[in-house]
């Protein structure tokens, strides 16, 4: 089940947004900058993915929330 989330104002959004970030770059780009460190191109390809879902994922569930309303 998803979690609705509410808010009444824009800076609650970006509060929100500035979270969901933080923990995707925390998760995703470390795994990504690792990987470039070590010059590993599958690696590189598979953090990349990652990162790129984990994006994509925030962004349509933004959308989704919008279609809500």
């Amino acid at each position: 089940m998803t979690e609705t989330i509410v808010f009444d104002n824009r800076s609650e959004f970006a509060l929100w947004a500035i979270e969901l970030s933080k923990e995707i770059v925390s998760t995703h780009a470390t795994a990504l900058a690792l990987a470039a460190r070590d010059c590993n191109e599958d690696e590189i390809r598979t953090a990349g993915n990652a990162l790129g879902t984990a994006i994509t994922e925030a962004l349509l569930q933004v959308f989704d929330g919008l279609l809500e309303e």
